[in-house]
């Protein structure tokens, strides 16, 4: 899987991608993430990547000739590199307009070969980089955020945990959600432990039952 982040802040994505199991899965090859300088892709001396809205309003929106360049550019790329027939690649912009993000749509785009991601900034960008660039506009929840990169973040933790080899055990990329306890079996909040007092926070008696059938069935009512 190779997720290509299209960004003019790089840099945010650095400690991200150099910690924890996303780090191993690119050591390990199973996942490769690339970030690309939206400027690069500029033709003026000062690289300007955004311009005033048609219609007047405030701030800036991303200019649609950049972005239109580095996507091209960069499934041209995925093209070259793999000679293999078939290759699946999936355009995605980050905006609070899309559509809401969620495990079936990272599960679908676990089954892709590339995704490039657009991660716009300021005002938004030219709605023709959403009817003509993107393959379609996703949204991670209902508020705003200064730009694509955070959004960017949690799609690719989401469908990386879905690919073969990047959980340690498969089953915890596709666990049910549901309330998890660990020792100690009562945490007492003070520092005054009173076996015989009822200020202790115990784990409930159905986890320590060693009832299979019990557990199973209370972790589904919890979820």
């Amino acid at each position: 899987m190779k997720f290509d982040i299209i960004t003019i802040f790089p840099n945010i994505f650095e400690g991200f991608l150099s910690e924890s199991l996303l780090a191993k899965a690119q050591n390990k090859k199973i996942v490769s993430v690339k970030t690309h300088y939206l400027r690069k892709w500029t033709s003026d001396r000062h690289q300007t990547v955004d311009g005033k809205p048609y219609g007047g309003g405030p701030g800036l929106v991303f200019k649609v000739e950049p972005v239109y360049k580095a996507v091209t550019a960069l499934k041209k790329q995925q093209a070259t590199s793999n000679r293999r027939q078939g290759k699946k690649t999936r355009v995605v912009l980050f905006s609070p307009r899309g559509k809401k993000f969620d495990q079936a749509t990272a599960k679908r785009w676990s089954k892709m070969d590339q995704i490039i991601f657009i991660c716009g900034r300021y005002e938004g960008v030219d709605e023709r980089i959403a009817e003509y660039v993107a393959d379609e506009v996703v949204s991670i929840g209902d508020y705003v955020l200064n730009g694509g990169e955070v959004a960017a973040m949690v799609a690719i933790e989401a469908v990386s945990r879905l690919l073969p080899g990047f959980m340690h055990k498969e089953e915890s990329s596709v666990k049910d959600d549901h309330a998890q306890y660990t020792k100690p079996e009562v945490f007492y909040p003070s520092n005054k432990r009173q076996a015989t007092s009822d200020n202790g926070w115990r784990v409930p008696k159905v986890l320590l039952s060693g009832n299979h059938k019990k557990i199973v069935d209370w972790r589904k009512a919890q979820g």
